[in-house]
């Protein structure tokens, strides 16, 4: 594929601008859209609104090279990339509001040939819904290239894992799947997979239950291993020494866009027969629950021997270590429940600036005023603090207690 063709790229958050930033820096034209006029500005000044290793030397390169715009509106292009959110509505119904409303903004700038893609994570059927919007759109989509291709990509790694990771591409048509798949062996060292849409779109949500489902058999050995008086991560260290065994760590719950979102998606369509995915999903969020309640019992144990409130350091808000990403967090859920429940809340975030809810608090300067520490995050700040609780919930003080 000729890369001085142009890319335009539907939201620039944490998947669609390190995707922008790439590209152009492949030597394609890239043209980002998002509907926030702040990022827009931040973008075009070779400037990010979000942390992830690399990307700010990725999008400087870019904008300075003059291969990447941001604006408000879209424009013409030989691909474009669909990357906005999918989240839920109540009830966990999947919302695809925001595909709706990005195949409808690029629809008067679409021509004969253009590949269309879906990036959303996403329920299966939404790249049909994809074509079925441009239809109503009076798109001739017989003369276009709609395809799936998922994002897989590690928050902190996703510009190494942009290029390095295998990627799925599954068209509606197999035109459609062999134009997307030559699209991305343009700038993917891994080796891209050729499928249908509705398998590319099952593939990442079975990825993220996989994975769910392991966490929560972590989580619920954790509870389990509370009530009986045993240190969990000792527990896990030894079980993994089984050549056949891998135990992934436990937490305060299951966070972020994806592992936290995606598995509902099959069980609103899959009903009943979703049994495991479901459970998980359960065990995960009564996970969080549990946390809140070991917080307040503290907390009432303080106050009554005390004769007042404990003041409460929640050692991190982000979804997972070392990332500024908060959407799903359970520990900013925590924090919100303890703050709600009428507890003082010393919020502590080393990848943030501020939060609209809560004042962020140096660790160490929360460390030294809180009555209670909990740690809910496993930041790297935090993993050699000299400090004994047993409100530990992520491992950050694990390797104190191995020793």
């Amino acid at each position: 594929m000729n890369q001085n063709k142009k890319i335009c790229v539907i939201g620039l958050g944490y998947i669609g601008l390190p995707t922008a930033a790439l590209l152009a820096n492949r030597g394609y034209y890239v043209h980002g859209v998002d509907v926030v006029s702040s990022t827009v500005d931040t973008i075009n000044q070779g400037k990010i609104h979000i942390v992830e290793p690399e990307l700010d030397t990725f999008v400087k390169s870019a904008v300075n090279s003059g291969k990447l715009k941001a604006s408000l509106i879209p424009t013409q292009a030989d691909v474009f990339i669909i990357a906005v959110p999918t989240p839920f509505h109540s009830g966990y119904v999947p919302n695809v509001d925001y595909v709706v409303s990005a195949t409808k903004s690029i629809a008067p700038y679409i021509q004969e040939r253009n590949i269309v893609i879906l990036e959303s994570t996403s329920p299966v059927g939404t790249t049909e819904l994809v074509e079925k919007t441009l239809k109503e759109e009076n798109i001739d989509t017989s003369k276009l290239y709609i395809a799936h291709c998922p994002e897989r990509v590690l928050p902190g790694k996703i510009m190494k894992e942009l290029v390095e990771n295998d990627r799925i591409v599954g068209g509606l048509t197999p035109e459609a799947t062999a134009k997307t798949v030559e699209f991305y062996n343009t700038f993917v060292s891994g080796e891209v997979l050729s499928t249908d849409a509705r398998t590319a779109e099952m593939a990442k949500l079975t990825e993220n239950s996989f994975r769910d489902t392991n966490i929560a058999f972590a989580n619920e050995l954790s509870m389990l291993c509370d009530k009986f008086d045993i240190n969990v991560w000792e527990l896990i260290s030894l079980a993994n020494r089984h050549p056949r065994v891998n135990i992934l760590q436990p937490g305060a719950g299951v966070g972020g866009h994806c592992i936290a979102v995606d598995p509902w998606f099959i069980v609103h369509a899959g009903g009943e027969t979703a049994k495991m995915i479901r459970t998980a999903r359960e065990v995960n969020t009564y996970k969080t629950e549990w946390v809140i309640e070991k917080i307040k019992n503290a907390a009432l144990k303080f106050e009554a021997q005390n004769d007042r409130k404990a003041k409460v350091a929640c050692m991190g808000l982000a979804f997972k270590p070392d990332i500024d990403d908060l959407r799903e967090s359970p520990a900013l859920y925590i924090a919100r429940r303890l703050k709600s429940d009428g507890l003082e809340i010393l919020a502590v975030e080393p990848n943030i600036e501020s939060h609209k809810e809560f004042e962020i608090v140096d660790y160490k300067d929360a460390m030294e005023q809180a009555d209670i520490v909990t740690f809910l995050v496993a930041h790297k700040e935090f993993k050699n603090l000299d400090i004994e609780t047993y409100l530990d919930f992520c491992g950050a003080l694990k390797q104190n207690l191995l020793k």
